[in-house]
C-alpha cells in the first residue's frame, strides 16, 4: 500500500495550518501580552499604594510612588489592549495560487 498524497490533499493540510498559524498570531499578539501584563500589575501596586502607610510615604519624601506608578501602568495597559482592539492583526492574504 503506497502512502501518497495527493496535491489536493496536501494544498488541503497546507491551508489548514497556514488558518492555525494566522489565529495563534492573534491570540498570542504581543500587545495583548504587555497589555495584560501592566492591567494586572497595575491593579496589584495600585493597591498597594491604596494601603500605604505614612510611614512608606515618608520613604519616598511624601509621594505614593506605588499608587502613581500603579495607575501609570494601568493606563499603560489599557492603552496595548485598546490598541490592540482598535487595530487587530490582519488576516493572512487570501491564497492566490491555482488549485
Amino acid at each position: 500500500m503506497s502512502d501518497s498524497y495527493s496535491d489536493k490533499d496536501v494544498q488541503r493540510e497546507v491551508s489548514e495550518l497556514e488558518t492555525k498559524s494566522a489565529t495563534a498570531a492573534r491570540l498570542f499578539d504581543i500587545r495583548r501580552i504587555i497589555g495584560g501584563l501592566f492591567v494586572v500589575y497595575g491593579v496589584i501596586v495600585t493597591i498597594a499604594g491604596l494601603t500605604a502607610s505614612d510611614a512608606d510615604i515618608d520613604k519616598a519624601e511624601g509621594v505614593n510612588i506605588n499608587l502613581w506608578t500603579g495607575l501609570g501602568m494601568l493606563l499603560l495597559g489599557l492603552f496595548f489592549l485598546t490598541w490592540l482592539k482598535l487595530r487587530p492583526t490582519a488576516p493572512p492574504p487570501p491564497d492566490e495560487s491555482p488549485r
